[in-house]
Formats: C-alpha cells, structure tokens, sequence
C-alpha cells in the first residue's frame, strides 16, 4: 500500500470522528468556515491554468460577509459575491462538501484545500495536497465519474476532522 493510500485510509476511518467545530455534512476546518474562508465565487473569475500547472491562489473572504449553506457559514470578498452565491449557492459550493474530489474517487473523505481547485464543467472541485492533484489531473472525467458513484455512499458520513496537511489558511479578512 503506497503512502497516499494510507493517509486516503486514514481520512476514511478518521470521518466517524467529527468534531463540534463542524456544521453538518460540509467541510470545515480551524477557520469556523467552509472552504478555510475562501470566496467560492471568486474561483469562477480565477484564470484557470492548465492541467499539470498549479491554479492561482484563492481569493479570501471576509468574516463580515458571509452566507449559510449546507450547514456553515460561507465567506466573500465582497458583498456582489455573497449575493451571487446566496441566489444560486449549489452552482458555487464546492462538489462532495469541500472534501478532496480524489479522496473520494478513492472512496474516503479528506480535506479540501482551498488553493488546489478546478473547476470542471462549471462545478469547483478541491483537492488535499500538491500530489494528489497529479493524481486527480491523470483522468479527470474518469475520476468525477468514479467519485460521484463514491459519494452516494460516503456523503452521509460526518465531514472529516482531518485538517489540511501543509495549509495555513490566508481567510477570511477581518
């Protein structure tokens, strides 16, 4: 068993462990905020770099604006990005909750970090470390299409407790 199996198992085993800093099903971490605090709007205006090339760094949001989705509270940049997502927030909320779109595919939860996304055919996906995203790149069609039929299964798991390995969140300004 490889390394990133292992810390993929442990993601899985350790989900049965939530913590009261979590809000429902999606991820949250230290922060209090789904996405560590980041605009989850702003990722849609983000140039997109290629596959094998590392995505810009996300936008952080305010803890003065915010909204509630899915059971925690969502920051923004500004207000037009709240009232963006407030009037249509499954287009904008990151798929499987904020969880790793490759931990998934894999069959566990792990964190999502907020600065390692893609958005594919409109939807914003997360992943846990640097390499997993090399993973994730390798079939991305292939593993949404595995990782949706994971989560049916998964998503009414509690969020994990892990935290992002490597992260330090920038989110959200005071």
């Amino acid at each position: 068993m490889n390394r990133f199996s292992l810390i993929i198992a442990a993601a899985a085993t350790a989900v049965t462990f939530a913590g009261a800093a979590f809000a429902g099903e999606q991820y949250v971490d230290g922060t209090g905020f789904a996405v560590s605090g980041y605009d989850v709007v702003a990722y849609f205006d983000l140039p997109q770099s290629a596959v094998g090339t590392a995505q810009p760094q996300g936008i952080p949001g305010r803890a003065d604006i915010t909204a509630e989705y899915n059971g925690a509270t969502f920051a923004f940049s500004t207000a037009q990005n709240r009232d963006t997502f407030v009037a249509n927030p499954a287009q904008y909320a990151p798929q499987f909750d904020g969880h790793c779109a490759y931990g998934v595919f894999k069959g566990g939860k792990a964190p999502g970090n907020p600065n390692l996304w893609r958005i594919v055919d409109g939807s914003l996906y997360l992943n846990v470390t640097k390499n997993v995203v090399g993973f994730w790149e390798a079939d991305i069609p292939g593993h949404i299409n595995t990782a949706e039929g994971n989560w049916v299964s998964l998503e009414p798991t509690p969020a994990t407790d892990r935290m992002i390995p490597q992260f330090t969140s920038a989110a959200p300004l005071k």
